[in-house]
């Protein structure tokens, strides 16, 4: 495909780029010499609900739900959806207890609350985690997504677009610290949202000239259910491999939930920063509020696409979202639209530089050698920073292998790395004897696990040599014609990504019960860090200010809504 960008289009984009990495630069208001280590990796701790609300969103959203939402509307309608409607009681419950819990606790990372619930190998074992996370997905993923998008419209080869793109996000990040990243992504979500409205708005302006005047003809384009979120497993919308049960989304989302809005430094740490207990929890319930918006305006468009544009786009979905951008936005307005996509692909790599530079820095070389001065921790930082952009830069080059629509290898890749994590995280949290042995052996069995069937998961063609014998036998086993394009587990057993995060998790769980059942028992020191629910609920009630009065509001409106939505369905 050839897409055009003008003149005017191409200034607005470094105008934007521009601006945003100045911005980034200035934010902070301290040189870089005088910068303390809770300045740059905590923001000195001030920051508000709306910023920390909006920080955590375009942490969240990213280029990779742009970019993939867009090409998951287009084949599998809104069922990706379920991935951003169920996030939203994750947030209320982070808002009501695991936010406030942590600012009480005064922590710098997630890994450190490991160490004081666990010991400190338990810590070592969440750095890994949170660093393979942040490589693996909130980075490499990212800059593979802006790739494709700087491929499609400015004609760069892949890698020229990802190390471009990682050398603009990496200045303000490595040199501003979290405060940059904070007020960067709090004016890109801005960005971010108008952008998607807007190729929305132009989206449904489009149907007349394709023929469609009302919203049952609109329908009667599409298969049954596509437009439903929580499907039966034989629906007629899901893809032919198999689509995503009701009840693997709520089983599977369980586990992705729990480590992604709980535990995983990237995201949580936008709330470690927050100036009060208040805006640390209401700054989580603001970004449920945001997390509406993607059903309508980032999967939407792509179920807009493939009425408008079904026989254009053809098999060729990842160009989805450009395509739409070519054929229905004018020049200007277009380069705003670009600066938008740009703008969400270097906030999650930013927050995921800056997440993984602390953990480094705090985490293990704070531990090895405890007398190291702040000016110093901050530079191990910044080195860091350029280490991790690096080796995600050289990732990001093969993600395209997996053989999946980029939301569906994000969220495998979750499916990977969350099992063992929840497990220890709420048998940590909210259970008084699990041991430190048994979170230990948890956390080592789930990481090899995850591992093993992930690599297994690959396309037949594309798997490595030592499992495609595996892999022949599992597809024999099962009666499976085996194809280049067929999967061992997700194909051949017919088991989704969401079922196989939910029956890792279950296995992670008897392993870390069992074994700390059968291990002594942990000290008063340890037992106390576990979570005291009702200590973070008050007696008295604020007004419509109260965080649970928000917290209960946001659940209203998104039961209602999604009845509205499954009902017209």
């Amino acid at each position: 495909m050839n897409f055009n960008i003008g003149t005017l289009d191409i200034i607005i984009i470094i105008a934007y780029l521009v601006g945003i990495v100045l911005l980034g630069v200035f934010a902070i208001k301290k040189k870089m010499s005088e910068q303390s280590s809770d300045d740059y990796f905590l923001a000195s701790r001030s920051l508000k609900w709306g910023v920390i609300g909006a920080a955590l969103f375009a942490a969240n959203i990213s280029t990779i739900h742009l970019i993939g939402f867009a090409e998951s509307g287009f084949k599998h309608g809104l069922v990706d959806g379920l991935f951003e409607w169920l996030a939203i009681p994750f947030l209320v419950f982070l808002g009501f207890f695991i936010a406030p819990y942590f600012f009480r606790t005064r922590i710098s990372t997630i890994p450190e609350w490991y160490e004081r619930r666990f010991n400190g190998a338990s810590r070592t074992w969440m750095v890994l985690f949170a660093i393979l996370t942040a490589l693996l997905i909130h980075i490499g993923i990212s800059l593979y997504a802006g790739a494709e998008l700087a491929k499609q419209f400015f004609g760069l080869q892949e890698i020229y677009g990802i190390i471009f793109i990682a050398v603009l996000t990496g200045i303000y990040t490595v040199v501003g610290g979290l405060k940059a990243v904070a007020i960067t992504e709090s004016v890109q979500t801005v960005l971010l949202i108008g952008g998607a409205m807007t190729l929305t708005i132009f989206g449904i302006f489009a149907l007349p000239d394709a023929g469609i005047h009302s919203f049952a003809e609109f329908k009667a384009q599409l298969a049954p259910d596509t437009l439903s979120i929580l499907r039966p497993e034989n629906s007629p919308a899901n893809p032919p491999e198999g689509g995503i049960s009701w009840y693997a989304a709520l089983l599977g989302y369980f586990v992705l939930g729990a480590w992604y809005w709980f535990s995983d430094q990237t995201i949580v740490q936008r709330a470690l920063g927050a100036k009060t207990e208040y805006d640390a929890k209401v700054g989580p319930m603001f970004t449920a509020i945001l997390k509406i918006l993607p059903v309508l305006f980032f999967l939407l468009p792509g179920v807009l696409a493939y009425v408008i544009f079904k026989s254009d786009i053809g098999a060729d979905t990842k160009n989805t979202l450009p395509f739409m951008i070519d054929r229905l936005v004018p020049i200007g307005l277009k380069g705003l639209i670009i600066a938008a996509l740009l703008a969400a692909l270097m906030s999650s790599v930013a927050a995921a530089i800056n997440s993984a530079s602390t953990l480094f820095s705090i985490d293990i070389i704070k531990r090895i050698k405890p007398q190291t001065d702040d000016k110093k921790l901050v530079l191990i930082g910044r080195y860091t920073a350029v280490v991790i952009m690096i080796l995600a830069i050289a990732w990001s080059t093969q993600a395209d292998k997996f053989g999946d629509t980029i939301i569906h290898t994000v969220n495998s890749l979750g499916a990977m790395i969350a099992p063992p994590i929840v497990a220890v995280f709420m048998f940590g949290m909210f259970w008084k004897r699990g041991t430190a042995k048994a979170a230990n052996i948890t956390f080592a069995v789930g990481l090899v696990m995850g591992i093993f069937v992930f690599l297994l998961d690959f396309p037949y063609e594309n798997l490595l040599p030592g499992l495609k014998g595996l892999a022949e036998k599992i597809a024999a086993s099962n009666g499976i014609n085996l194809l280049p394009q067929t999967k061992a587990i997700t194909g051949s057993l017919g088991m989704v990504f969401m079922m196989q995060a939910w029956w890792k998790f279950v296995l992670c769980a008897l392993i870390m019960i069992v074994a700390s059942l059968l291990t002594a028992k942990p000290t008063e020191a340890q037992i106390s860090t576990c979570i005291r629910l009702k200590d973070y609920w008050p007696d008295k009630y604020n007004g419509v200010k109260d965080f649970r009065i928000i917290g209960l509001a946001i659940i209203i409106s998104l039961t209602v809504l999604w009845i509205i939505l499954e009902s017209i369905a």
